[in-house]
């Protein structure tokens, strides 16, 4: 009878200690008044529904559907943790600038471990600040005016080689292109030489970022860890190659990050080194290259715009007093109507589906109340495709940006970041994306041969590629960018 007894009091215990567990997952404490929304499954929150695929340009369907049921800011959880999410214009610009005293930046565990536990968007105070200048180094406007010309050599050199075939994956083809260029810049990667194909590791990287985080094997997930150890044992066996056999002279930034690790004050580890080489090698490739990929598809299915974007690139060539030189530092920054072009791409591609942070105390925002401790999501594309901030937000339209600020972030066009984590490679960006348009439309016409569809999940790709097929204009006046050309002593405006 006892025993019976004992099995009651157990199970009620069970019962009750679960249902207060519920209770509280459903209803989590708060100092004051917590947004509205629903914190889902137990443990799992709502993360499949946020990671659920969908095919439109507009904002997902997840934040959508929760602005129309809860406003422009509400509550979830997300891979086991709670989260704010903020489509709030005055919320998000007040956690950009107030990063490091509200708010710090933070990514869920999954990213963590794909991106490293050190690396430079989980650092924080001075270290973060040091390391983004040593970024600045590598991506610095100075930088940039004496890399116009390489960059300016791989897209011709690379269009040239795409117009000699019957079609080409344009994501694929620009990924290959810039990675090539960026790796050169920063590890003096040449694929040709290398006994491992270092590019390949970042691809399996990539399926998996954007996937569900389960470390299974066989799934995306378990693939893009994997990817990410075969990248970083590569960089490391390239550290200690170049540590055993010095250069004289500095030539990438890997020597100007060795010279950092030998300085005997020095703050920077060999981890911290290896996670910040290893996000320069992604952040470099992957964004820009769908941004290219979406500005062409684009500008194919927009010919107006295509027409005042060649005209302004023809002037550029027209008005060249040395027809043989390449592109000036003035030439770019008088591309007007292309950084028009690029700012409406990266609106309408919202290739960030979020900007994680934690707050770092209780902070009252309106009549809500977001718990220390708690994540917070900024959602760009509920801003970028607001109809109070843009008017018919989901046409392609460069020139809504002639009334607008195009150099930096504002409180409704966040697509590089905001505050002081505004993307520091911004420029080399636009650099990459102008400088390419002006080569693609000065001296080639494209069609769409298959592809070309989105799907999200929620990070932009195209499932099915965008094969199209590159073919020359009238070759005459056309100037071939030729190795020469990219000899740095040659001036330059």
């Amino acid at each position: 009878m006892w025993h019976l007894s004992l099995f009651c009091i157990a199970t009620t215990i069970t019962v009750i200690t679960i249902t207060h567990w519920l209770y509280r997952w459903w209803n989590p404490k708060c100092n004051g008044n917590l947004p509205p929304g629903s914190m889902g499954w137990p443990l799992l929150g709502e993360t499949i529904h946020f990671f659920a695929p969908n095919t439109s340009w507009d904002t997902p369907p997840f934040v959508k559907e929760r602005m129309k049921r809860y406003g422009s800011i509400f509550k979830t959880s997300l891979v086991g943790r709670p989260v704010i999410v903020s489509t709030d214009s005055d919320l998000n610009q007040m956690i950009f600038q107030q990063e490091g005293q509200l708010f710090q930046s933070w990514y869920p565990d999954s990213f963590t471990e794909v991106f490293g536990r050190q690396n430079v968007g989980s650092l924080h105070g001075y270290m973060y600040k040091y390391l983004k200048n040593m970024v600045l180094y590598l991506f610095g406007p100075e930088s940039l005016k004496n890399m116009l010309h390489e960059v300016e050599y791989a897209a011709t050199r690379n269009l040239q080689s795409w117009a000699a075939q019957e079609s080409v994956e344009l994501k694929d083809a620009t990924a290959h292109m810039i990675f090539d260029l960026t790796a050169k810049k920063l590890i003096s990667y040449d694929p040709e030489k290398s006994s491992e194909n270092l590019r390949e590791n970042f691809v399996a990287f990539i399926q998996g970022l954007i996937s569900f985080p389960l470390n299974i094997p066989g799934t995306a997930y378990h693939k893009c860890l994997k990817g990410r150890k075969k990248a970083m044992r590569m960089l490391k066996n390239m550290l200690e190659e170049r540590r055993a056999n010095p250069r004289k002279v500095k030539s990438d930034f890997f020597d100007y990050v060795l010279e950092e690790l030998d300085r005997g004050d020095t703050i920077l580890t060999e981890a911290i080194a290896l996670d910040l080489m290893f996000v320069l090698l992604f952040a470099s490739f992957e964004t820009t290259s769908l941004a290219i990929t979406v500005a062409v598809k684009l500008l194919k299915d927009n010919p107006r715009t295509l027409q005042q974007l060649t005209e302004e690139h023809d002037n550029i060539l027209r008005n060249r007093v040395n027809k043989d030189s390449g592109l000036t530092w003035k030439e770019y920054k008088s591309m007007s109507f292309t950084f028009q072009v690029i700012n409406e791409t990266v609106r309408l591609a919202n290739i960030v589906p979020g900007v994680f942070r934690k707050a770092l105390k209780d902070i009252k925002f309106k009549d809500y109340t977001i718990p220390s401790g708690w994540a917070v999501m900024v959602c760009p594309p509920a801003v970028h495709l607001n109809p109070n901030n843009y008017k018919d937000p989901l046409d392609f339209n460069p020139w809504r940006w002639e009334r607008m600020d195009q150099k930096g972030a504002s409180k409704n066009f966040m697509a590089f970041g905001g505050g002081m984590r505004f993307c520091v490679g911004t420029d080399f960006t636009k650099v990459q994306m102008a400088v390419f348009l002006h080569c693609l439309v000065t001296k080639y016409r494209w069609q769409t041969v298959k592809g070309g569809d989105i799907v999200r999940t929620p990070g932009l790709q195209f499932p099915n590629g965008h094969h199209v097929q590159i073919t020359e204009k009238d070759k005459q006046n056309q100037h071939t960018i030729s190795e020469s050309d990219m000899n740095p002593a040659i001036s330059r405006n």
